[in-house]
């Protein structure tokens, strides 16, 4: 990996966007491939370059959740009484002793996680926990109705189900025993269900201890294996040198651009480097902190959240579960937040709430904000000014992908003019190409609007079990049998400059929320 000082940062990152230029006037782009991608697991990038290099730097705050939330060996907890709050070298205790728990309760390298949560530090130890001892995270939506969940829990064969109790109106307890009422017979490990043949055990993230647990069901808490000296402290260590960057440790769920959920599968390369490449043209250093309000089921939470974010050995918060603008607004006043992400619907509560505490007479310094980004949909430039004017947000980016392709392909940089950051979704990333076709797959002129394509380390490997629908998307280039191309379903028309502008789809998809329906 590259190592640059701070100083040196906007220049590398005006260096990595000029990326190669056009040799034609068609709409195709490579992006350059410098700095080199890492080759490493999560894993050994964590520990070689976080927990190396960074141990004793914030690494993740919790405003909602009480210290030692987890249970365990007293902590440092970074001084703090009132929350959550843990340094990387605190993060890393917390991550290795659920990996040796889960192993303990039988996971094995291959197993399907599901989890069913909001934003919580449970959620935040499971995405490096899983990827260690090669198991896959399955990040599945918590709005699901229920015949969604269990055919999602079906698809994937998820043999080990991580929930809360509840989150919002939601009782997840509740609706999994009206709907297999055998959960309240069957011991721990050994739920037996015809409709989910693979699920064995159900492990509760009980931090409220608001609820009684169903017998199938094991506390977390009790999961979590504190011990150092256990046969499980050898197996994580050998496992984790045994993994390989191209193997799936996160399964995302899209209707993509076919309709029917499916699993993306991702390894660690496409969300490693993916993470990197975002936080590299943020200018991300380790004195940057987060306000991570997107849901981390989403790849927005999850990657361009989490993963860009402590890549670069940042801290991330987490106000509340579930967007909350007070919650959230007090975090970024308290933690001294850098960055702030969104959608516009997020920033317009958020806008909403600050609005409301100055007519109130309070004084909110937000003057440690700079940067952030918006996704999901456009954002209008008012929305862009009033951002910047009143939060502070001057190096706010806007970044364009799917979950299919890790998932971010295209981002604007703080240096970009206001009006490409709200009219585009900047250039193409490093180690990324893309063009833009017609219906019969022609390369179309610069102006022209066509389909987007996507090619490089950032594409899925596939649709989980679901060769049909992985070939409907992905294509091999004619002339490179190494290139295979993603075709987004996105219409989009590419500028003289390599910017792109979306401005349709070609096929129906709603935007809610944030999230692709």
């Amino acid at each position: 990996m590259l190592l640059v000082s701070s100083a040196s940062l906007p220049k590398l990152n005006r260096l990595l966007h000029r990326g190669l230029r056009r040799a034609s006037t068609l709409s195709i782009v490579q992006g350059p491939s410098y700095p080199p991608l890492s080759n490493r697991t999560l894993s050994e990038y964590f520990n070689e370059e976080i927990l190396q290099k960074h141990s004793t730097r914030p690494a993740l705050i919790c405003s909602s959740e009480r210290p030692r939330a987890h249970g365990g060996p007293s902590s440092k907890n970074m001084g703090k009484t009132s929350h959550l709050a843990w340094d990387f070298e605190e993060f890393e205790r917390h991550i290795d002793a659920a990996s040796r728990g889960l192993l303990s309760m039988g996971v094995q390298k291959g197993d399907r996680i599901g989890i069913i949560m909001g934003n919580n530090s449970a959620y935040a130890i499971l995405q490096w926990a899983a990827a260690r001892i090669g198991a896959i995270l399955a990040t599945i939506n918590p709005s699901y109705r229920t015949d969604e969940l269990i055919g999602t829990l079906r698809l994937v064969g998820i043999k080990h189900l991580v929930i809360v109790p509840s989150l919002r109106s939601s009782q997840y307890l509740k609706i999994l025993l009206e709907r297999f009422p055998s959960l309240a017979s069957s011991n721990p490990g050994e739920i037996q269900e015809a409709e989910l043949p693979e699920l064995r055990n159900l492990i509760v993230v009980n931090n409220r201890d608001e609820h009684e647990l169903v017998k199938a069901a094991v506390d977390w808490r009790e999961i979590i294996l504190w011990r150092e000296d256990t046969r499980e402290a050898k197996l994580v260590r050998d496992i984790a040198q045994g993994l390989d960057k191209d193997e799936v440790i996160n399964l995302q769920f899209t209707s993509g651009t076919t309709g029917a959920p499916k699993a993306v599968s991702l390894t660690h390369h496409n969300l490693l480097n993916n993470g990197i490449s975002i936080g590299r043209t943020m200018n991300i250093s380790e004195k940057d902190v987060l306000c991570n309000v997107p849901p981390l089921f989403h790849c927005f939470g999850l990657v361009l959240g989490n993963l860009a974010f402590w890549s670069h050995s940042a801290c991330v918060v987490y106000p509340s579960e579930s967007f909350e603008p007070a919650t959230i607004v007090d975090a970024l006043i308290k933690e001294k937040c850098t960055a702030l992400h969104g959608v516009p619907t997020h920033f317009l509560g958020i806008l909403s709430e600050v609005e409301k505490r100055k007519s109130g007479g309070d004084e909110l310094n937000l003057s440690n904000l700079r940067t952030g980004i918006a996704a999901g949909t456009t954002i209008p430039i008012d929305l862009m000014r009033r951002l910047i004017s009143e939060m502070n947000l001057r190096d706010l980016t806007n970044a364009y992908g799917m979950t299919e392709t890790s998932p971010v392909s295209f981002q604007t940089t703080p240096s970009d003019p206001i009006i490409k950051r709200v009219e585009t979704v900047g250039k193409v990333l490093p180690h990324v190409k893309a063009k833009i076709t017609d219906p019969k797959g022609n390369i179309v002129p610069v102006g022209v609007p066509g389909e987007v394509c996507v090619s490089g380390y950032l594409v899925q490997k596939g649709y989980w079990n679901d060769e049909e629908h992985t070939r409907q998307v992905t294509h091999k280039d004619p002339g490179d049998d190494h290139t295979v191309w993603m075709h987004t379903g996105d219409e989009g028309i590419l500028d003289e400059e390599g910017y792109l502008k979306i401005v349709g789809r070609m096929k129906d998809i709603i935007i809610r929320g944030g999230e692709c329906k």
